[in-house]
């Protein structure tokens, strides 16, 4: 269940917000039955912005720096500059991301519904009867079939790596967790770890390349991209605890709610360094 490899990023003249990107802000009904992300809203979308030619060369700058001298200072200001100028700045990225709130509260429902022990539509990948005696692997392989379904699109395929490195990073801190009953505490570590490895997988589509070519070796170029991940890890980390801190919880109704703001408080730390 691999993902590509980084692309040499998304080029100018296209939207910065893709058409199939669902509205994250939109109830999950306003969108047409065609999988987990698809369908297009019943509101009103906002202006279509393009963008802009060179729209990474200030991310890959600052992220060549850092792939060769290791300063994280570069790498925080290559992210900064990968939302702010990539992407568009922080409210557009959150847009762009809604594919990401979209399948985050697919995961939370899915979650939630085999640990109250509702039944599986026959033929899901999660009916009890087909996973009976299957490995956490094939487990975690389950969820993914049944979150987010293969359609062909890269951010599909991102999202699906996304939900896998999510539940293993979930087992890895719960390792007798039960992927099936999850406590609350355990599934808002899933959407937690998902948001943050999703965020991570569209950076290295978008601009992974440069430091892994401008790394002095392959060993050093992927040492310099967990440090990304996990800078980016740990600020989503740090949005959603400043949510439950305040009462923004994640429960089943507020799911897409809670995830846009983590997202854009997220943002709003990264692009602090791109100034």
């Amino acid at each position: 269940m691999g993902t590509s490899q980084s692309s040499s990023g998304a080029p100018s003249g296209v939207p910065l917000v893709p058409p199939w990107v669902p509205d994250p802000a939109a109830p999950a009904d306003t969108h047409d039955a065609d999988g987990a992300n698809g369908g297009t809203s019943n509101r009103n979308p906002p202006p279509q912005q393009m963008a802009a030619p060179g729209r990474f060369g200030p991310a890959r700058r600052s992220l060549t720096s850092f792939a060769r001298g290791a300063d994280s200072d570069d790498m925080r200001r290559g992210v900064g500059h990968y939302i702010r100028r990539g992407l568009g700045g922080g409210g557009t990225a959150v847009r762009r991301f809604g594919g990401t709130v979209r399948t985050a509260g697919s995961l939370y429902g899915a979650l939630a519904a085999t640990a109250a022990g509702e039944a599986a539509a026959p033929g899901s990948p999660l009916d009890p009867a087909l996973l009976a005696g299957r490995t956490a692997r094939e487990v975690m392989a389950a969820i993914v079939e049944a979150v987010r379904p293969v359609d062909g699109t890269q951010d599909a395929e991102a999202s699906r790596k996304a939900i896998l490195d999510a539940l293993s990073d979930l087992l890895e801190r719960f390792p007798d967790a039960d992927l099936l009953n999850l406590t609350d505490d355990q599934r808002a570590l899933a959407i937690d770890r998902y948001v943050a490895r999703d965020v991570y997988q569209r950076f290295d589509l978008d601009v992974g390349k440069t430091v892994r070519d401008k790394a002095p070796s392959a060993s050093a170029g992927l040492a310099r991209l967990r440090e990304v991940r996990d800078y980016i890890r740990e600020t989503v980390a740090g949005a959603f605890r400043r949510l439950r801190a305040v009462g923004q919880s994640l429960t089943a109704g507020r799911v897409a709610e809670v995830v846009v703001a983590a997202l854009r408080n997220t943002f709003q730390v990264f692009e602090e360094y791109a100034r």
